[in-house]
């Protein structure tokens, strides 16, 4: 790679970009602003905006979205006649979770092992670095061959629609030929891999009610129904014995073609236990990239620590599902919906309540695009041919940006491959890893100009 002059380039600019991501991660912008401060996420706005405006973006704006967060975008005209790429990154990240946990300090990026740590280092700031590096290398290297289009979304993680919803508002905004979304990761380190399948989501919330209030557990106990007794049977009911999702009138056999994830592989990406097995059925790649996986990611019920000897009167859980392509979001959400309330035993009062809904996706592989990627990739990865992979998890914008603008090609490259650990504690990038995908990037770029 060395002998390439945006190569070259890109490797000079890497200590600059350690500062600008350490700047950008001391912001400890999760936008949930119950939890963190609105000006955590205003300032990485800010950052983002002045960093593009420093480039020569013209249009540079901090887009007011209804979800109440600000999205950044900046446009920089190419030559006369040339396409449109729409460049996608977000800065919110994911809470830190026990910050206790974290071996340094989760808003201050820091080197350990060949590695930067930082919450929002892989997934998405990196992200954003990435696609300034790649623009970068071609100023200093004959100029950027297309018109760019920058988005920066400032509330992926929470999934609250706000800049879907002022894309909608505003279709001619993010127009573009194609669209390269940073927000996906290279199925390992030095494997370039762009992800051609993304699975959709819905979160529900349920509640389970059962009594006028708590009730002493000795004198009423066995007989009195319990609200959390019945949501675990509730919440029970949602798997199989082997752990398979199982939401009546929802299809779990679908299976994957393309690359596989070894098991073994995945049970130390994943860090399973020693002698705790997988759960599910079919292929890895089958369960985590083409079939429906439900999580409960919280339940509202009285902590081990001070609870009273009580049955309880109501319960609640807020519910995951993962939609896999080709499965209507809605539509799952109902199926989610009807299967919980059909589940609840004893006559317990149940309601559910959606708060959240991203559609899954498929790209079309066989376009230009992703011809001019794999001659990218080739050249920032020697000796390594582009990989299609799955990602279990979903970036709800792909499809709102597929119906506005149907004609665009959209791929899905970025800097969260699985030592990442990204949502977890001890997120880290790469360093290489953003090296090698900003030169494929910038590559990109010129090579989709000139075809």
């Amino acid at each position: 790679m060395s002998s390439n002059p945006v190569a070259e380039t890109v490797a000079s600019l890497i200590p600059k970009a350690m500062v600008e991501l350490t700047e950008l991660v001391a912001f400890r912008s999760v936008a949930d602003f119950d939890q963190f401060p609105r000006s955590e996420s205003e300032g990485a706005a800010r950052w983002v905006a002045d960093a593009l405006a420093a480039e020569g973006f013209r249009d540079v704006a901090l887009l007011d979205t209804p979800d109440g967060t600000q999205s950044v975008y900046g446009c920089l005209p190419g030559p006369a006649g040339a396409r449109t790429v729409l460049l996608y990154a977000h800065y919110d990240v994911q809470p830190p979770l026990d910050e206790a946990a974290w071996t340094t300090p989760p808003f201050e990026l820091t080197e350990r092992d060949g590695r930067w740590y930082g919450r929002g280092s892989a997934d998405c700031k990196g992200g954003v670095i990435m696609h300034l590096l790649a623009l970068r290398a071609l100023k200093a290297n004959g100029g950027v061959p297309v018109h760019v289009k920058v988005i920066v979304e400032g509330s992926e993680e929470q999934g609250t629609g706000g800049l879907e919803r002022y894309a909608e508002e505003h279709p001619g905004l993010l127009e573009a030929d194609t669209i390269v979304i940073g927000d996906a990761g290279n199925f390992r380190v030095g494997l370039p891999t762009v992800t051609s399948t993304l699975r959709g989501m819905t979160l529900v919330r349920v509640s389970v009610d059962t009594l006028a209030g708590n009730l002493h557990s000795g004198q009423f106990g066995g007989a009195a129904p319990d609200a959390l007794a019945a949501l675990i049977r509730v919440l029970d009911s949602l798997r199989a014995e082997d752990g398979s999702t199982t939401v009546e009138g929802l299809a779990a056999d679908t299976a994957w073609e393309g690359l596989q994830y070894d098991e073994e592989q995945f049970r130390q990406d994943a860090k399973v236990l020693d002698g705790v097995e997988l759960i599910g059925s079919g292929t890895v790649a089958d369960r985590i990239w083409s079939r429906p996986a439900v999580t409960v990611i919280g339940i509202d019920c009285p902590p081990v620590v001070g609870a009273t000897p009580s049955v309880q009167a109501s319960a609640r859980a807020l519910i995951s599902l993962r939609v896999p392509p080709g499965v209507d979001a809605a539509a799952a959400t109902k199926l989610l919906q009807a299967h919980l309330e059909a589940h609840t035993p004893w006559g317990a009062r149940v309601s559910t309540e959606q708060i959240g809904e991203g559609q899954p996706f498929r790209a079309d592989t066989t376009s230009p695009a992703y011809q001019a990627m794999a001659e990218a990739m080739a050249v920032a990865y020697p000796g390594q041919e582009m990989q299609y992979a799955g990602q279990g998890g979903s970036i709800p914008l792909c499809n709102t940006l597929a119906a506005l603008y149907p004609r665009a090609e959209i791929l899905l490259i970025g800097l969260s491959e699985p030592e990442a650990q990204i949502h977890a504690v001890n997120e880290s990038v790469s360093p290489e890893e953003l090296e090698r995908l900003s030169v494929a990037e910038a590559l990109f770029l010129r090579t989709y100009a000139a075809s």
